[in-house]
């Protein structure tokens, strides 16, 4: 004789007032206590029992039906395609739980400070990771690694690091490191994508007369001509002595560009004023007797031996 079936209202554990939220509520939580994978000791009756519960009264009319006729007599009333579909939404809830519980760990975001040299030609450096707050046994141990910054990096470039992050959770992959790279401004060079630029200031008589002038540059001092006659504004362009576009001794570089301006004195002593009052009559007037082609180098001259004193 057939086992006589369960009233499905005391199998989910709600009244017969129960809504649908109640019945979905009730059998969530049952159906997650008695899975086969966490209840296997019954061989899964119990599971079933608890769909076959579900797949009627969760369907209005099924319900209704079950109100008013209760069980039918033949013991299946065509419920066995509703009970495979609740098994198979419970266990696609259980697949979607075992994926949230793997968890990513999170990313961790450093920001290192390099020298304006050391981003035009590369470096190696080594940083602290702090340990992340709030995680047990982590106290105090933070971790030590080596950063490696590529010849001609700019301001502002995340190097990603795989897997140098958080840990992940329930077997969740690791999180990895993102190091922003921030250079420090230089007290003399400014970039602009593989030049550099810098200033110059030339005294009166060296852009009246010419020169040649040491001029600083990544690599150090290198001796630069100055033309007689340079105009405050002007640029001058030191080939090769730019940023390097890749690591190697032999890789491109970009230039060195020095604009130049004229240091004009604030204070002369009589004599400068007088040597100068005359360069620019001479200058102004052509048709004077003191415009002759060696009067001005003469002049140029001695205002320069006087301003370099």
């Amino acid at each position: 004789m057939a086992r006589k079936k369960r009233d499905y209202y005391v199998i989910l554990g709600v009244n017969r007032d129960a809504t649908e939220a109640d019945v979905k509520r009730a059998f969530r939580d049952l159906a997650r206590k008695h899975h086969p994978d966490m209840a296997p000791a019954d061989g899964g009756e119990r599971f079933r029992e608890i769909n076959e519960a579900y797949a009627v009264l969760s369907d209005k009319e099924s319900r209704a039906r079950y109100d008013r006729w209760g069980h039918p007599d033949d013991g299946s009333s065509g419920l066995s395609a509703v009970v495979d579909a609740a098994q198979e939404i419970i266990n696609d809830v259980f697949r979607r739980a075992g994926r949230r519980g793997k968890q990513r760990g999170k990313d961790v975001r450093y920001t290192l400070e390099i020298a304006f040299e050391e981003a035009a030609f590369g470096a190696t450096k080594t940083i602290q990771i702090p340990p992340p707050p709030g995680k047990p046994g982590s106290e105090g141990k933070a971790r030590e690694l080596t950063v490696v910054v590529p010849a001609g990096t700019s301001s502002g470039t995340v190097k990603t690091i795989r897997g140098e992050g958080e840990p992940g959770t329930h077997g969740g992959a690791t999180g990895d490191l993102h190091v922003t790279v921030r250079v420090a401004e230089h007290a003399t060079f400014r970039r602009e994508g593989h030049d550099v630029r810098s200033d110059h200031a030339l005294t009166f008589a060296q852009a009246a007369l010419g020169a040649v002038v040491d001029i600083a540059t990544l690599e150090g001092p290198v001796k630069m001509r100055i033309p007689e006659g340079t105009q405050p504004g002007r640029i001058f362009r030191i080939r090769g002595r730019g940023i390097p576009q890749s690591g190697g001794k032999n890789a491109p570089r970009g230039d060195h560009l020095v604009t130049v301006s004229i240091d004009v004195p604030t204070e002369l002593t009589p004599r400068q004023r007088e040597l100068i009052e005359e360069l620019a009559r001479t200058l102004g007037d052509p048709s004077t007797p003191d415009s002759s082609p060696q009067r001005p180098r003469r002049l140029l001259d001695r205002v320069r031996s006087l301003l370099d004193e």
